[in-house]
């Protein structure tokens, strides 16, 4: 029995290992494949290179076209599209600072 302790051991190591790294992983991954897929015109994007745009069309599952200033218009893969935020989503902003008090008034 001793000689089987190592081994359940390494067993339970590995499920944790599963439970708090690959699983969480694979959850995120089905999410981000699920809003790429869902992707249409209208939504921003933000591809990899952190390029900010908005569909303008969707050509194909693997290719859309983003604009990403006015008239101008580029090609991309959906793979590197890391975003995408529908149409009603507001930009994230950063927490605002909290100003210092002002003693003049």
């Amino acid at each position: 029995m001793q000689q089987l302790e190592p081994f359940f051991f390494i067993i339970l190591m590995f499920a944790v290992f599963y439970f708090i790294v690959f699983r969480p992983q694979q959850k995120r991954m089905k999410e981000h494949k699920a809003r790429l897929a869902a992707m249409r015109r209208g939504d921003t994007v933000v591809t990899a290179g952190g390029v900010i745009g908005k569909v303008v069309k969707v050509e194909s599952a693997e290719e859309v076209v983003v604009e990403i200033a006015p008239n101008t218009q580029v090609r991309i893969v959906t793979s590197t599209v890391a975003d995408v935020r529908s149409k009603g989503e507001p930009v994230k902003e950063p927490v605002a600072t909290k100003k210092p008090a002002n003693d003049a008034e």
